[in-house]
């Protein structure tokens, strides 16, 4: 039996519905916290499941049975809360004797900055554990950067802009990282394996181009200061620091094809 929980949110409803084609439907239990934001599975005759990681005891019955589980990580991060919902979660697979867990860590978990430390602390809690497990080291959604109020913005400005630095960037698509997750699950040979999940490394200007290339309408890159990025400035100072510069082949060895890059996610955005 496969077990995946947050299929409510974006990344495990990719999961579930991939599976649904893979193997049959009473092999499946979906893990939410509301079972009613799922129902759309149950009627499709899939086994729901509800799943709080923040209660300990429920999660022992909920992941019984389970051959393999999709850890999906908890997207609160306030601080100690998601460490100790995984770590709820891990002590749950064990004493519901889950035979191989995935979970969906983190790009560079091992070793980048602190705000990846409960991703870290999960990995070791998993390990010491003594559990089967695949760590599933996600990159960025290439969502963050292109999506439709950033694309519609550069297309009516003629203009992208962005504080990169002139570094490349390896995000995924979240499709892609989804579907990595579900070969995962219903292949072999993943045990004790870490997976660093990147797409193709791309660049800002490239993004302008392709765009422009795209929408049929001139778009040029201009960089600014890293303070005029406002929300997104965390995120472009790890971008300028290389910390998504470096490529990896695991996400299109798990996929069996070249992950997509911005043409593909550009083209989704504008339906073209």
């Amino acid at each position: 039996m496969i077990v995946v929980t947050g299929v409510t949110g974006r990344l495990g409803r990719i999961v579930i519905e991939d599976l649904l084609t893979r193997v049959p439907v009473d092999r499946l239990v979906a893990v939410a916290r509301n079972p009613g934001k799922a129902a759309d599975l149950a009627e499709r005759g899939v086994e729901v499941r509800r799943g709080d990681y923040d209660d300990r005891e429920s999660l022992v019955d909920v992941f019984t049975g389970a051959d393999r589980l999709l850890f999906v990580s908890s997207p609160d991060v306030t601080p100690g809360v998601r460490r100790r919902q995984h770590e709820n979660v891990v002590d749950a697979a064990v004493r519901a004797a889950v035979g191989h867990i995935a979970y969906t860590s983190a790009i560079k978990a091992h070793e980048g900055p602190g705000f990846l430390e409960d991703h870290a602390v999960t990995e070791h809690l998993i390990r010491d554990a003594g559990l089967t497990y695949t760590f599933l080291r996600n990159t960025f959604y290439t969502e963050v950067f292109v999506n439709p109020p950033a694309v519609a913005a550069a297309v009516d400005s003629g203009e992208l802009r962005a504080a990169d630095g002139g570094k490349p960037l390896n995000t995924a698509t979240i499709r892609d990282l989804g579907l990595a997750a579900s070969a995962v699950l219903t292949g072999n040979g993943h045990e004790h394996t870490a997976y660093e999940l990147r797409g193709p490394l791309w660049t800002f200007p490239e993004l302008a181009e392709t765009i422009s290339a795209v929408a049929g309408k001139p778009v040029v890159y201009r960089e600014i200061p890293l303070e005029e990025t406002g929300e997104m400035a965390f995120v472009f100072e790890l971008v300028r620091s290389g910390f998504f510069a470096d490529p990896s082949e695991d996400l299109e060895k798990l996929l069996g094809r070249p992950a997509a890059g911005i043409r593909e996610a550009v083209q989704e955005v504008l339906g073209r």
